[in-house]
């Protein structure tokens, strides 16, 4: 089984578009989001992966066939040197799960920016907290609620 994870090009956008909505639908389970006039989900912040430079979208593919997506950003801190790399979404197709391609995938893109790391992962969603504390135990790591109760696990990436 070959895994990859490869930038996603502005020209398969609407691939990437497509997959966040199954994202989303899967999602909605713990968000009780439903779609909107059109029937889909939408995600406002996808044209900002192509228009902001410190935001990077990721295909998963198994195969040479999609399995999933990242999308990561880096946040910078105004006057600080705070900076972090943030996992602002993350997809793995229920075909693909289980086999081991999240975990590769999250550690292939966790080695690529090297630094400090936040992954967010929302209270309702019990086994993204079990995926993460797997892949994030790895690592030296805190872990914080945020104002939600969310977990927030920080870490950082060396050479």
């Amino acid at each position: 089984m070959s895994i990859t994870v490869e930038q996603v090009d502005y020209e398969k956008k609407t691939v990437l578009r497509h997959l966040i909505e199954l994202y989303n639908y899967d999602f909605s389970e713990f968000t009780n989001d439903d779609v909107n006039e059109f029937g889909l989900y939408d995600y406002k912040y996808l044209d900002n992966y192509w228009n902001e430079p410190h935001r990077f979208p990721f295909f998963i593919k198994v195969n040479d066939k999609y399995a999933g997506f990242a999308l990561v950003r880096k946040i910078k801190k105004d006057n600080s040197s705070d900076n972090y790399y943030s996992m602002a979404e993350f997809f793995i197709m229920k075909k693909y799960r289980g086999m081991g391609v999240g975990r590769i995938s999250a550690i292939n893109l966790f080695e690529k920016f090297k630094g400090n790391w936040e992954v967010s992962v929302i209270t309702e969603n019990k086994p993204a907290q079990t995926f993460w504390e797997k892949i994030i135990s790895k690592y030296s790591y805190t872990e914080n609620k945020n104002e939600g109760g969310d977990t927030i696990f920080s870490f950082k990436i060396t050479d």
